[in-house]
């Protein structure tokens, strides 16, 4: 006869199966991104498929039509123009005045925390703030731009109406609002890099100019990488300062393609054909990133 399990007798219960820790720690986040990140973008995408309007209830699965429609869309692709050359004009000065300026602090200016709180306090203002401060400035006749224009004789310039100029200010007043972020990024970095690199060049002889193309660049190469792909992927989501400053004109010639996504969505009440736009849009910077982060680690391999 065949004797009863250890557990049946010592009277103990068998032990029970537990979550790893880690998956404990992580549920109440994974729960929170499900909920608001993984079920809205399968909606998103559900809805993409179908005419869903906020004028009608009941929408209808209509397979790929939006995507076809949004392909020949010439106003969608317009606004995505639009969106790459804010991109571009952005990206290059945000990258480039934020070195300057986390080289100018680095350099031991006195007051250092008055020039650091100048470059980065503009960064901690809401969007509503600066584009109303912007709009102050922008103003044709009570602005301080043409103010400063027309006191060394020049003529007035119409800032957020004239389609040449209007997407140039609103680069202008994006850069002044986010360059700090890249400023205190750099500023790390400058901070990381080893002193005994530059007291080996000052024995060696090398100048400032020297120093700064043999050493500092060199050395902040790999952060420039990370501030250029994050600058690009914010620059390709702009919408509020656009929204706030010109609402997309004049003629709509700075709207954005979030804004469009608005526009088609909420003022045309075409959700299906907005979500099927967005999920182009996001594949747009899938894609995008892809490129950037490729690039990077083919630099840092050659390195």
């Amino acid at each position: 006869m065949s004797s009863p399990p250890a557990s049946a007798r010592t009277g103990s219960r068998p032990a029970r199966r537990t979550l790893p820790p880690g998956l404990l720690f992580a549920l109440p986040f994974l729960v929170l991104f499900g909920l608001f990140m993984v079920w809205p973008m399968a909606q998103g995408l559900w809805m993409s498929l179908t005419d869903a309007s906020l004028s009608a209830h009941d929408p209808s699965f209509i397979g790929l039509d939006n995507f076809r429609e949004a392909l020949g869309d010439e106003e969608m692709w317009r606004s995505l123009g639009h969106t790459l050359l804010f991109t571009l004009f952005s990206t290059v000065p945000l990258v480039a005045v934020a070195l300057g300026m986390a080289l100018l602090v680095h350099t031991g200016l006195p007051g250092q925390w008055v020039w650091r709180l100048a470059f980065f306090a503009p960064y901690l203002l809401p969007v509503g703030v600066v584009s109303l401060l912007w709009l102050w400035l922008y103003q044709p006749d009570l602005g301080l731009y043409n103010h400063l224009l027309g006191a060394v004789g020049l003529d007035g310039v119409a800032w957020l109406s004239d389609e040449s100029v209007a997407m140039w200010a609103i680069v202008l007043a994006t850069l002044w609002w986010t360059v700090g972020f890249n400023f205190l990024l750099y500023l790390a970095a400058l901070q990381a890099i080893p002193d005994h690199l530059y007291e080996a060049a000052a024995i060696d002889g090398a100048g400032a100019w020297r120093r700064l193309w043999s050493i500092t660049l060199p050395q902040l190469s790999r952060m420039t990488g990370v501030i250029t792909v994050l600058q690009i992927l914010a620059s390709l989501k702009v919408f509020d300062q656009v929204y706030l400053l010109t609402k997309g004109g004049p003629n709509n010639s700075t709207r954005p393609v979030i804004e469009y996504l608005y526009d088609v969505g909420f003022t045309g009440y075409r959700l299906g054909y907005a979500s099927a736009i967005s999920y182009l849009f996001f594949a747009l910077v899938l894609l995008a990133s892809a490129a950037q982060f490729a690039v990077l680690r083919r630099r840092e391999k050659q390195s």
